[in-house]
């Protein structure tokens, strides 16, 4: 099999892992190296369904050992099989970054021999990238769930960022569709990795400059609706990652039936997936625990963005005075997102906001208008209840609903 055909083979084997992200690690390029890092990412290019990439997109191998109900790469489907050699690998990255089509490599493998052997030969691509092509782009590699210890710190030295798929929320869905792997061995990764992490903090590393490991932080993917985890286990384990291993980013993927024994489950809707990301960024961004984002419920509500399902849950908050209320309870502000909390409260310190000049803040008003007042004033009077409200925006029109999302994300990250 000849190199075109690897690669086409192997790129189309990746597209289904969703863990990778291009920013988050800054490194300049050196005299005598090729590229560097940006810590903003760069998108130069769009996958079919939309997303953008600027790295490429690698699976090792697609020969696996294990035979997880819900991968295209199980061990059990008849599909035509390659793998790379490391050399390979750093010659297609190099060649494709000389054209200037990419920024970096984003490496996959399935597990093939064992977790340990598959690991050497990721760790062998990284030392060719390193040491011997000197490049300094991004580089963002899987770790395979249960390798030694030894061997993800190597990896940690070498990649910006590394990610260790959890794939499910529960243990008992792990066990059921992927019976091969172990969640011990996949915490045990994700823990070796912070510990190391918390090693060289500069405040407890006991020499003069910490080496870089894994600067970009770690990653992981859970996939939605291939088990029967609702939203409430899925957001939980999300924050228990934030919280207990430092995880840098938890991707969602909704489940695609690639193999025909998937008996008969199908796909979550799409909008799913996308209410769970939404929810993922409250926590992030905005404060906001899994649980009083759920309340009662076991599943996001459909018809609205969890923000606006939280408010409304929790009307008797409302109407806050931008004048007087706090951050915490600004940011839960349906519209109102941390850049324009952050420029209400600096403005307010010069002198009251009126409600007409809450716009200039960059608020979205079409939602703010049912939770806040100025100055007395307030757009909308308050019913008793936030039904009339619930109903007003669920009716929105979709479009915009999505475009206004779009505008808070992007508020968020100060765009």
């Amino acid at each position: 099999m000849d190199l075109e055909e690897k690669l086409g083979i192997l790129t189309d084997a990746a597209k289904y892992d969703v863990s990778c992200a291009s920013s988050g690690a800054e490194r300049k390029g050196q005299k005598g190296g090729m590229g560097n890092a940006a810590l903003g990412g760069i998108c130069h290019s769009w996958t079919a369904d939309g997303r953008c990439v600027s790295l490429l997109k690698l699976l090792y191998t697609n020969a696996c050992i294990y035979d997880c109900s819900y991968c295209v790469n199980r061990r059990s489907n008849d599909l035509p099989r390659a793998s790379f050699t490391p050399r390979e690998v750093a010659e297609l990255t190099m060649a494709f970054y000389r054209r200037n089509m990419i920024e970096g490599l984003f490496l996959s493998s399935a597990v093939a021999l064992s977790p340990d052997r598959t690991m050497e030969r990721l760790i062998r691509v990284a030392e060719i990238l390193r040491h011997q092509e000197r490049f300094m782009g991004y580089l963002h590699m899987k770790i395979i769930p249960g390798a030694s210890p030894e061997l993800v710190r190597r990896l940690g030295y070498l990649a910006d960022r590394v990610s260790v798929n959890v794939e499910f929320a529960t243990a008992r869905e792990l066990a059921l569709l992927a019976p091969d792997k172990q969640p011990e061995g996949i915490r045990r990764n994700m823990l070796s990795i912070r510990e190391r992490q918390l090693e060289l903090l500069p405040s407890l590393y006991r020499g003069p400059r910490p080496p870089a490991f894994v600067p970009a932080g770690q990653s992981t993917q859970m996939i939605v609706g291939a088990g029967d985890s609702d939203d409430r286990e899925i957001l939980t384990r999300a924050q228990s990652l934030y919280q207990g291993v430092g995880m840098k980013r938890v991707y969602y993927s909704a489940y695609v039936p690639v193999n025909q024994q998937a008996e008969g489950r199908l796909p979550p809707p799409m909008l799913r997936e996308h209410r769970v990301y939404q929810a993922d960024w409250l926590m992030r961004f905005y404060g906001f625990e899994a649980e009083e984002i759920l309340g009662r419920r076991r599943f996001l509500d459909a018809r609205v963005d969890p923000k606006c399902a939280w408010a409304v849950d929790n009307y008797h908050l409302f109407p806050l005075n931008v004048n007087t209320a706090p951050r915490e309870m600004l940011l839960r502000v349906p519209g109102f997102g941390p850049k324009t909390v952050q420029r209400i409260l600096a403005a307010r310190r010069q002198a009251a906001l009126s409600y007409d000049s809450l716009g200039k803040t960059g608020a979205v008003m079409r939602r703010a208008c049912y939770f806040v007042q100025a100055r007395g004033r307030r757009l909308y009077p308050l019913p008793e209840d936030g039904t009339e409200v619930y109903r007003a925006l669920a009716g929105q029109d979709k479009e915009a609903a999505v475009q206004l999302s779009f505008l808070e994300a992007a508020d968020a990250l100060g765009v």
